[in-house]
């Protein structure tokens, strides 16, 4: 049986606090829910097995908690998906960045699927949009590893050889959506509530022209704040919001953890704070130096409109506390804190110090492998 797209149709991969709050205005605050939007098991996940246990989702709304029945709401993973006969239009890929590597397999073994299914010669109506929407820099190396993994399935036979016609169109199929979305994910198992923030930006950027725009018309047309990147690189723009990241996820613990070990969650507003301003910039003022290095920001820019840029991006969300704080929370509460940093810091921090290295900047390198050293140690003091 072959399998066919669903236009128009968007699956949110898995169903977590980023993906609650996009699917939260895909559906216009949850008053368009017509199963053209839906959520998506991860491979192997017993978070979602939990959830559909459970029978379903609960929703913090300005009217109160809705709880959404998951029998229609959350399918199972792309590959059962596929052997069912279909596949939604475009995937919003909103795991953990060290789940991305598991996503891009079961990405190569849906074509090894389809190309069973004799559905690959037909990629448009078989093969989904992918935008990934996890938070690091990281696209260029995944769209990579990408490429090696159909490589190899085509040595072992497991793929016809794609190449010349078919592997560019593969490959476009893979965009990176640089979000500012928030959301908040409060309690665990049957008693887990999700509070979407308020609409927040996602970029799509990466591939070519027209399936970007395409995918960007899809998304945007649900009345949720998508658009597509002013700029064409995709590492530019992951560099954009990393600055983003790092001043009030990854510079936020470190406020927020005193010499002594006490933490407090703050808000955005609190680590904008005037008086952390300097520690700000110096943490812009180096990562725009890798940047410049890496050509994702020209020789002519002032790093100064940068940092502004930066502050107008947060200050709309100085209400909200991130989602690292939130982890350290939660952590502390369950008494499972470890002195490591998070997957999200990691996939931010270790590009910038393997790119210093590479450009000559030690001293930069230096900086960044400091600040881990110091989050790793205040993690360590931390206590309720």
């Amino acid at each position: 049986m072959a399998t066919s797209l669903i236009k128009g149709s968007i699956g949110i991969l898995p169903p977590g606090a980023l993906g609650v709050s996009l699917f939260y205005h895909l559906t216009g605050e949850l008053q368009q829910i017509n199963g053209q939007v839906y959520f998506l098991e991860r491979r192997g996940s017993t978070s979602a097995a939990a959830l559909k246990q459970s029978g379903k989702i609960n929703i913090a709304t300005p009217q109160g908690i809705q709880s959404l029945e998951t029998e229609n709401l959350l399918q199972s993973d792309l590959l059962t998906c596929c052997q069912s006969g279909f596949l939604p239009e475009i995937v919003l890929v909103c795991t953990n960045p060290d789940q991305l590597l598991g996503v891009i397999t079961t990405m190569v073994e849906l074509l090894v699927m389809l190309y069973e299914r004799g559905s690959i010669s037909a990629l448009q109506e078989s093969f989904p949009i992918f935008v990934l929407a996890a938070n690091g820099i990281y696209f260029q190396r995944f769209r990579q590893i990408f490429v090696e993994k159909i490589e190899e399935a085509i040595l072992f036979a497991r793929l016809p050889d794609l190449w010349p016609a078919i592997m560019p169109q593969i490959v476009c199929r893979l965009l990176r959506g640089v979000t500012i979305q928030t959301g908040l994910r409060q309690g665990s198992g049957k008693n887990t509530v999700y509070k979407p923030g308020p609409s927040g930006r996602t970029q799509i950027t990466g591939t070519d022209a027209i399936t970007r725009a395409y995918c960007t018309e899809i998304l945007a047309g649900r009345g949720a704040w998508f658009e597509e990147a002013v700029h064409g690189s995709p590492t530019r723009v992951e560099f954009d919001k990393a600055l983003v990241n790092l001043v009030t996820n990854f510079l936020g613990q470190l406020l927020a953890i005193d010499s002594q070990g006490n933490f407090r969650a703050l808000t955005v507003g609190e680590i904008l704070d005037p008086v952390h301003q300097p520690r700000m910039r110096e943490l812009v003022y180096q990562v725009f130096r890798v940047g410049q290095m890496v050509k994702v920001y020209d020789l002519q820019e002032d790093v100064e409109v940068i940092f502004q840029e930066v502050l107008q991006t947060c200050r709309p969300h100085s209400e909200h506390i991130t989602s690292s704080l939130q982890w350290v929370q939660m952590k502390l509460s369950l008494g499972t804190l470890e002195p490591k940093i998070t997957p999200t810091e990691a996939w931010l921090l270790e590009p910038l110090i393997r790119y210093a290295k590479a450009a000559g900047l030690e001293d930069t390198a230096n900086y960044f492998q400091q600040l881990k050293d110091e989050l790793v140690r205040k993690l360590a003091l931390a206590k309720g």
